[in-house]
C-alpha cells in the first residue's frame, strides 16, 4: 500500500472512531451539536473513503472496454455522497428545532467535553500526518483531505466551546444554535462535491489557470502558426486536452511530430502527478471556418 492509499485508510479508521465515540455520547447526553458534529464524522469518514477509491481508480490504466479508464466513477461517487450528506444536514437542523421546541435538557455534560478533547487531539494528530504526506508524495487528493479535515478541527472546537458554555452559563439554546449553524455547513460543503460531479460527468474543462496556461505553451511554440479547436476536459486523475495546431504546408512530417511531442510535453510539466491524455491534429491551414460549419471539431 502507497503513502497516499494509506493516508486515505488512517483518515477512515480515524474518522469511524470519532464518529461512534461521538454518536455514543451525542445520544446518551442529548446535545445536537454533539450528534452534529458526529454526523460531520461520518462525512469524514465518507469523503476519505471516496479519495481512497478516486486514487485506486486513478491508478488503474485504460483498457480495451474502458478506453479512457474509469475517472467517472469518482463523479457517480460524489453526486451519491453529496446527496446523503445534504439529507444528513438537514435531519441535524430538524433535531436542533425539535429539540429546542420541546426543551429538551442536555445531560453527561462532562463526557461529552472529554470526547469532544478526544476529537480535537485525534483530529490534529490525523492533520500533521497529511502534512507529512503531502510533503513527501504532493498528492492533490490528500491535499483535499488536509482541507476537509483543517475545517472539521474548527468544527471541533466550536462544538467544545459550546459544551463549556452550557456547563458554567446552562445556556443550553446555543447548542441548538451551533447545530444549525453546522448542519448548513455540512450541507453547503455537500453542495460542492454534488455540483462537481455534474460538472465531471459534464465533462467541465479544466480550470481557467491551466487552458491559459496551455494556450500561452502553444503561442511560445515555434513553427506554430496558429491553433484552434483546444478543448479540455478531466475525468479522477486524468487531464484531456484536444487541439489543432497549424504548421507550414510543406513542413515534413518528423519536424511536425517533434513540434507536437514538444508541446505535449511542455503540457505534462503544468501537473506532472497528473496523467495526460492528449491528442494533436497538425493542420496545414487554418480550418476553424470549416469546423464552425460542421459545428465540432474533427
Amino acid at each position: 500500500m502507497n503513502l497516499p492509499k494509506q493516508a486515505t485508510f488512517i483518515a477512515t479508521i480515524t474518522a469511524f472512531t470519532l464518529a461512534i465515540a461521538k454518536l455514543t455520547v451525542g445520544f446518551m447526553s442529548g446535545s445536537v451539536a454533539v450528534i452534529a458534529s458526529a454526523l460531520d464524522s461520518v462525512l469524514d469518514m465518507a469523503v476519505s473513503i471516496f479519495n481512497n477509491i478516486a486514487i485506486r481508480v486513478s491508478e488503474e490504466r485504460p483498457s480495451e472496454k474502458f478506453n479512457y479508464g474509469k475517472g467517472k466513477v469518482e463523479a457517480l461517487a460524489a453526486l451519491f455522497e453529496g446527496t446523503i450528506i445534504i439529507l444528513s444536514g438537514i435531519f441535524i437542523m430538524y433535531e436542533a428545532v425539535n429539540k429546542a421546541v420541546h426543551k429538551e435538557v442536555i445531560t453527561h455534560l462532562d463526557i461529552s467535553i472529554y470526547v469532544m478533547l478526544f476529537s480535537i487531539v485525534l483530529t490534529g494528530g490525523l492533520v500533521s500526518f497529511l502534512y507529512y504526506v503531502i510533503k513527501k508524495t504532493n498528492h492533490l487528493v490528500i491535499k483535499s483531505d488536509l482541507l476537509h479535515y483543517k475545517t472539521d478541527l474548527i468544527t471541533n472546537l466550536s462544538v467544545l466551546i459550546s459544551l463549556m458554555i452550557v456547563k458554567f452559563t446552562g445556556f443550553v439554546y446555543i447548542d441548538y444554535i451551533l447545530s444549525v449553524l453546522i448542519g448548513v455547513y455540512i450541507i453547503r460543503e455537500a453542495s460542492e462535491i454534488v455540483k462537481e460531479g455534474f460538472e465531471i460527468l459534464l465533462d467541465v474543462s479544466l480550470d481557467f489557470k491551466t487552458v491559459e496556461a496551455i494556450k500561452q505553451i502553444i503561442k511560445k511554440e515555434p513553427l506554430v502558426l496558429d491553433y484552434h479547436c483546444l478543448r479540455t476536459r478531466k475525468a479522477g486523475n486524468r487531464n484531456f486536452v484536444d487541439v489543432h495546431l497549424v504548421l507550414t504546408p510543406d513542413m515534413k512530417l518528423k519536424l511536425a511530430h517533434t513540434i507536437i511531442e514538444n508541446v505535449e510535453e511542455k503540457i505534462r510539466k503544468l501537473e506532472p502527478e497528473k496523467v495526460w491524455v492528449i491528442n494533436i491534429h497538425a493542420d496545414p491551414y487554418d480550418d476553424s471556418f470549416i469546423n464552425k460549419l460542421q459545428e465540432e471539431c474533427d
